[in-house]
């Protein structure tokens, strides 16, 4: 079985328990322990890769929806100057339809 030592950790040797490290600094890694450990390593780097993808996307979606709040806030302004001007007129059309109807009513008293 292969081995991978890495410093900073005790060592695990093939000698009896009763025998102490003979460099605390290190531990063994089976094969297999190190390459479960890569494994998850690369996990974490592809979901990294995956969540700054989605947080560029995001901040593409964000961005186009500030541009289109933008342009549709002066078809909104646009919009409510007409129906300020819309209603205008009809409260005209309305004090014309009142003096007419009161002219109608004068005459045929």
């Amino acid at each position: 079985m292969s081995e991978v030592l890495f410093k900073g950790e005790a060592e695990e040797s093939a000698a009896p328990a009763e025998e102490p490290a003979q460099d605390s600094g290190t531990v063994a890694l089976s094969a297999d322990d190190f390459a479960a450990l890569e494994e998850r390593i690369l996990r974490a780097v592809d979901q990294l890769k995956r969540e700054r993808q989605a947080k560029a996307a995001a901040e593409e979606r964000a961005a186009q929806a500030e541009v289109q709040a933008r342009e549709q806030s002066g078809y909104v302004e646009r919009l409510e100057h007409d129906l300020k001007q819309l209603r205008s007129e009809r409260d005209h059309v309305r004090q014309r339809i009142d003096r007419l109807l009161k002219q109608l009513d004068a005459l045929e008293v």
